[in-house]
């Protein structure tokens, strides 16, 4: 797929497949539901085919992003389905997947349980590999969690580590892994095209940041403050809230009043939190935020209908009627009706998943030979539904970003598809490098150079 390239702000707009034996998903708890918050280890794969090749996922199930436990674990078994000839025994997040099969090879996946904590992310990690004996680990989902890991990897050459929706910029900038391999960008991309919006379409020139206090929103912050800085707008207060933070009237509330908005840097549960704590002030989001690529998720639409308005960016082109998009939606509907196929959770890993059964096919489903696997991991250039990606010198995808809006459809509400922005790159058109501070709480205070080249006019 393509993504056709819409006018400024105007509408926007592969899989290898191969036959079929056995796969079984080992989860962090009981049958075929969440595991509500649990971050007890997996077991792992039982009575896995003779000759399979293991294969890891590693996700969140318990702490504040446990909540995408289903998006990113059944996309990564919708890839299954849908490129290796698998079967859903279910369609609950911990169900297994029976029948996928690159070539003559059976794949056995166990499945890892992190909490986004760093330290749970390796010990899973470790287990998985040491203990497990998996080759091929996909994940995990949060930003601390994917500089952890990716450190991890660099002592572990022969298994192959493909990210899941870790977004953290060192991950690959700084940390660079030869066998970390990176499909769905860094935060600093997913925000690619909003500091723009803010700054032409709503006529902001102050903007006050709230986020989450950890590396993901730091380098969505990166992006965004790198953009808008650069065309002339002020970032004037960035105020980091735990990332276990459950009450977010206070923060909201000592905000300061002399800016246009707010950017919002916030997942899961948070997002919710601090959606309804704007409300309490009489400030409706739709209007007065801008949200970074996890505050588009669907998962947030509980707050109801003063989302509507509400704009953002994000990697996915929620909103999108592109032909590739829609047959994946539909796709997916059928085999996982519960999940929503639009979260960039379940898109990602559903990505990473695809990109490993490429590789693999070109391997003919070995990987004995650990850095022919990674070479041909690294050649990929998959036309995924989200739109075409390649790797960089550093395992990173250059790949499109979109700027999306929250809509009021009939009764419910939905996405719009404001702009497409292509080949979105992890130097952000030239403004990040490996010798650029890691963005951090203040970091970079405002722009190292000329406006990307989306935002130029």
């Amino acid at each position: 797929m393509r993504n056709s390239r819409s006018p400024r702000f105007g509408r926007g707009t592969g899989v290898a497949v191969v036959s079929a034996a056995m796969l079984v998903l080992a989860a962090c708890g009981g049958g075929g539901g969440s595991s509500s918050g649990s971050s007890e280890s997996a077991a792992a794969p039982a009575d896995a085919p003779e000759g399979a090749l293991k294969i890891g996922v590693l996700t969140t199930c318990g702490g504040p992003f446990a909540t995408f436990e289903a998006q990113s674990l059944s996309g990564a078994k919708y890839a299954l389905i849908q490129g290796a000839g698998g079967k859903a025994d279910g369609t609950g997040a911990q169900d297994q997947v029976t029948g996928a099969k690159v070539g003559d090879t059976p794949l056995a996946i166990s499945y890892g349980c992190s909490d986004a904590t760093p330290d749970k992310a390796v010990a899973e990690t470790r287990r998985l590999v040491e203990q497990v004996g998996v080759k091929i680990l996909l994940g995990p989902l949060s930003g601390d969690e994917g500089v952890a890991v990716a450190n991890y990897a660099k002592d572990h050459p022969d298994v192959t580590f493909v990210n899941g929706t870790s977004g953290a910029q060192s991950t690959t900038l700084q940390v660079k892994a030869p066998n970390f391999f990176r499909f769905g960008g860094d935060g600093a991309q997913w925000l690619a095209g909003l500091g723009d919006y803010a700054y032409n379409e709503r006529g902001w020139r102050k903007v006050a940041i709230l986020g989450e206090d950890y590396s993901f929103p730091y380098t969505q912050a990166a992006g965004f403050v790198s953009e808008f800085t650069s065309l002339g707008g002020e970032v004037t207060s960035r105020t980091w809230v735990p990332l276990t933070q459950t009450d977010w009237s206070s923060p909201v509330a000592q905000l300061p009043r002399d800016v246009d908005g707010v950017l919002l840097l916030t997942g899961g549960s948070n997002t919710i939190a601090a959606e309804k704590a704007f409300i309490q002030i009489g400030k409706k989001p739709g209007e007065f935020l801008l949200g970074g690529a996890v505050v588009m998720d669907p998962t947030s639409f509980t707050v109801g209908d003063q989302l509507d308005g509400l704009v953002g960016a994000s990697p996915v082109p929620v909103g999108s009627d592109e032909k590739a998009w829609q047959e994946y939606l539909d796709g997916f509907k059928k085999e996982f009706p519960d999940v929503d196929a639009q979260s960039l959770f379940t898109a990602l890993y559903y990505d990473g998943m695809q990109a490993i059964l490429e590789a693999l096919d070109q391997t003919g489903g070995k990987v004995d030979d650990a850095a022919a696997f990674q070479q041909a991991l690294g050649a990929l250039k998959p036309a995924f539904p989200r739109g075409s990606v390649a790797l960089d010198e550093n395992r990173n995808s250059v790949q499109p970003n979109y700027v999306v809006q929250i809509v009021k459809n009939g009764g419910d509400l939905g996405f719009k598809l404001i702009r497409t922005i292509d080949d979105v790159d992890q130097t952000f058109g030239g403004l990040f490098g490996p010798d650029s501070p890691d963005p951090s709480r203040d970091e970079p205070a405002k722009a190292t150079g000329s406006p990307p080249p989306w935002a130029n006019g």
